[in-house]
This record gives C-alpha cells, structure tokens and sequence, in this order.
C-alpha cells in the first residue's frame, strides 16, 4: 500500500472514531471496536495517538462485576474554544463554546455603522480580546465562523448583504490576514439548518429550516451537506413569487413570499390596521387571547400564505424536516396544527415539521458547530443540546 493511501485510511479511521466517541459520550476501547468495525490494535493506536493530542480523557468507570474495570474513553471538550459570530445589522454576537458546542461565553456589541473597514476593524478588535482570553486551552480558538446575512458564494465571498449595502466584500481575507486561526463565512440560514441537523435531529440526513423573523430565508441541508446552488445563492425562497403582480419587493418583483408571511410584513400590516406605530409580541398574544378579531384574521392570513410557499417548498426538495423558526408560532404552538391540515397535497411529502427549539440563536450556534466540524474532521456532529440550559462559565 502507498503511503499516501495509508495516511488517508488513518485520517478516515480517526474521523470515525472521534464521530462515535461524540455520539456516545464515554466508551470503552472495546465498545468502540465492536460499534466501528475496526481492529482492536486500530483503535489502540489511534486513541494513543488522541489521547497524546489532548483530544480524548480516559476515565474509571464504576464496575461491580468480578473483572477488570473499564477504562472509559470521552473527548476532551476542554482542549480548545469554537467561536461563532452573527454579524447583524445594528450588533454583531460572539459566543465562545467548548469542543461539544456548549456555551461558555456570549455578549453582543451594538454597533451604529455600516461602513465596511469599521466594522472589520471592529471584528479584528473583538476577535484578538477572545483569543488572549482562550490561551489557557491547549488549541486555544479552533476556528471562527462568522454568520452573515446576506449572500455568500461557494468561495466564501460576501456577494451581497442588502442591510449594509456591501458587495463583493471578501471578510474571510481581510481577517485572515489579521488573525493566524482558521475562519470560514456561510450564511445565516445555512448555519440555522446545520444547528437544527447538529443538535436537535440527529437522525434528519434532510432538513428544511426556514426562518420568518424579519424576512424569509432558506437553509437546507440534502444528504448531511449544505445545498448552496450554482454559486452558492440557493436559498433565496422569501423571494419565491406567491401573488403575482402583489406586493412590491425590494428585490424589484412584485408578490414575494416574504411580503406577505414574515414576521415583518405581519406586524406592518397589524400596525396598520390597529393604527399603532408599533406593536410586540406580547400585545398580539394578548389580543388573541382576549378574540381579537383583527388580530385572528390578521394570524389567518399570515398562515395562509406561510402554507402556500411550505407546500412549494416540500415539493421542491422532499425534505425529511421542516423547521420553522418563527416566534408568533413559537408563542402559539396551535397554529402549526392548521399548518399541518392546509398542507393537503397527496404528493407533499415530509416525516415532521415543527417550531424551532433553538430560536434565535440558531445561526450563531451552527457557526460553533461548523467551527468543530472542521476543526476534528468529522463527517457530521451529533451534539446535545440540553446542555445550553446551563448558565455561562467563562467571563471575558
């Protein structure tokens, strides 16, 4: 055999064996060749080799039985930090996880500009501030990925993000040069759906996560990869046409979906009809509470037309799950059940739809987790997400 093949086996053998001892959470040495099929001495020799890399504890486990105790195998989610960051319109949101994706550390900075040397000297700031605060771990930042709103193509090149106006900006460059750790951009939408798939549905090789808050996007994960397009622009199904000749868009056509069933448009067309200037969440639960007319049908319509685009949506990419990140459904779980009874084609396909768990954080999430990936060189990542009930540990 070449050594350059015997080099790719043991990557390919590493990969694995660090992917079951994530699903797993502790396992011995001989679990974890009975589970991967490799040879005993494979896996002697590798978990040597991780164990010296600082990758992996071993631990006592409690044994009654008459034998030997078993020497238990876990990685070491204190070996180095994964720093996601959501660069938003108005504030950008850090938050530091350990190697299982678990919270350690998250703040936000508001920020008044939309200049674009501002705000990268802004990020190299707040960036080299974690990374002197991270030196206490063997690898200290394993890798930054940084969450943008707008489109990014295959090459990680900001094409265009509407609320700053950029264009053609190349951030993962200018901060690369600036910072010596690996730093990757994907869209928000994407890193939602990689989030959903990472820590919620384990077994959802095909997933559909789509958020309502301000307008509508798209993250859609086919065969555990991210499904980009040509260029990396598919995605874009707020500016899917559901009323033709409607209402004006941004985008320059008329009846985009997200005119119709964001989170935006709903509270636009609220404030109009309730003649308020502005109107929140907790006034619309009340109003619906109380029968507020208004309201009702003002919901009725928001999840008819948010039903419209799912139906096209499912039909388009077959997906295993859907997840709707969207507060007023998180606020009134009821309606997904109407949802669920107006999507009644015989051939729309899918096993389960429901309310994101995640919420909001989604994306800043599945930045942390895409920071892993990369970092142990794992095919997919299993991770819990239980563990993010527990309050911060770290305080920069």
């Amino acid at each position: 055999m070449a050594t350059g093949d015997a080099a790719f086996i043991k990557k390919i053998n590493r990969s694995i064996i660090i992917k079951q001892i994530i699903e797993q959470g502790m396992i011995s040495r001989a679990d974890l060749s009975k589970i991967t099929n490799l040879t005993r001495a494979t896996i002697s020799a590798q978990v040597a080799d991780l164990i010296e890399d600082g990758l992996l504890l071993e631990t006592d486990q409690e044994h009654l039985s008459v034998g030997r105790k078993p020497i238990m195998l876990s990685l070491n989610s204190e070996a180095g930090y994964a720093l996601g960051i959501d660069l938003d319109y108005g504030e950008i949101n850090f938050t530091l996880s350990d190697l299982l994706g678990i919270k350690e550390h998250s703040e936000t900075i508001k920020i008044d500009t939309i200049d674009y040397n501002e705000v990268l000297n802004i990020l190299i700031s707040q960036i080299n501030k974690y990374i002197d605060a991270c030196q206490d771990r063997r690898y200290g930042i394993v890798g930054i990925v940084i969450a943008i709103h707008g489109l990014v193509s295959k090459d990680e090149i900001i094409k265009f993000v509407p609320r700053f106006k950029w264009h053609d900006i190349r951030l993962k460059e200018d901060l690369q040069r600036a910072i010596n750790i690996d730093i990757y951009v994907e869209n928000n939408a994407n890193l939602s759906s990689f989030a959903e798939r990472v820590f919620i549905y384990h077994q959802a090789d095909n997933l559909v996560s789509t958020s309502f808050l301000s307008g509508i996007g798209l993250g859609v994960m086919v065969n555990n990869e991210f499904f980009r397009g040509n260029e990396g622009f598919a995605g874009e199904i707020g500016h899917m046409i559901v009323m033709p000749g409607g209402k004006p868009c941004n985008c320059g056509n008329f009846g985009c979906w997200e005119q119709y069933a964001s989170e935006t448009s709903f509270f636009k067309e609220l404030s109009k009809k309730k003649g308020m200037e502005s109107i929140t969440y907790t006034q619309v639960l009340n109003w619906l509470k109380e029968g507020d007319e208004t309201v009702h049908q003002q919901m009725e319509q928001f999840i008819y037309f948010l039903t419209i685009g799912l139906n096209n949506m499912i039909n388009i990419y077959n997906p295993d799950v859907i997840v709707l990140d969207s507060e007023l459904l998180r606020q009134n779980p009821a309606y997904i059940d109407e949802i669920k009874k107006n999507l009644v084609s015989s051939i729309s396909h899918y096993r389960e739809l429901s309310v994101s768990r995640i919420g909001k954080r989604s994306s800043i999430m599945g930045a942390c987790a895409l920071a892993i990936k990369h970092f142990l060189e794992v095919p997919m990542l299993d991770l819990s997400f239980e563990e993010h009930k527990r309050k911060e540990k770290m305080k920069i």
